[in-house]
């Protein structure tokens, strides 16, 4: 797991560094565990939430500077930032007061420590 800042709060993700873990990422899962995916250079993909349990918020960067912020409910066919990105942080939830500190703040801060 790794310590990620976001904005003025701190939040443990595990990493996903292979292709496999990428392209799975929440799907099927029952430990609905933060997630935070890295790519070598900026790019512009779409993600989805195809079996994916919960809403989770989604959190694009690029370098240390979010990009965009998005709640994302169960089955959404397609989901993509307006502009490149080079990190994606996913943090499940089961209400919103669990991620409302995530969703207030500027476009400082996604961080790894």
């Amino acid at each position: 797991m790794k310590k990620i800042k976001v904005g003025g709060n701190f939040i443990q993700a595990k990493e996903c560094n292979s292709w496999a873990s990428k392209f799975m990422g929440l799907m099927f899962k029952s430990d609905m565990v933060p997630l935070i995916f890295r790519f070598r250079k900026p790019i512009s993909i779409a993600i989805h939430s195809f079996f994916v349990k919960t809403s989770f918020l989604a959190i694009w960067g690029r370098g240390e500077r979010i990009v965009e912020r998005r709640i994302v409910r169960p089955w959404t066919l397609h989901v993509r930032p307006k502009e490149k990105f080079d990190s994606l942080l996913e943090i499940p939830f089961s209400n919103e007061d669990q991620i409302s500190a995530f969703l207030d703040g500027g476009k400082k801060g996604l961080k790894t420590l």
